[in-house]
């Protein structure tokens, strides 16, 4: 097995256990992450081929979704709330 996905495989059980803590403990951990995984997946299909990265990507923005969102409004200068 390759680096790049024993590297996503760690990277699977990290979010695993993240997705398990309280939401305001979530957001270190989980912004570390977003930032991880483009990487990641950027190494995938760089060994792997481009459709790795693009099943890769789907999962990611799936994943991710209302954390990119939250970073979308941020980036139009709304101001959302954030959950308690």
């Amino acid at each position: 097995m390759s680096l790049s996905l024993i590297l996503g495989a760690v990277y699977v059980l990290c979010a695993a256990i993240v997705a398990m803590l309280p939401i305001r403990r979530q957001y270190w951990p989980a912004g570390i992450m977003l930032i991880a995984a483009p990487l990641l997946l950027g190494f995938i299909g760089y060994q792997h081929g481009w459709i790795w990265f693009a099943l890769g990507m789907f999962a990611f923005l799936s994943m991710f979704r209302n954390p990119l969102r939250y970073l979308w409004r941020v980036a139009r200068g709304e101001r959302p709330e954030l959950p308690e």
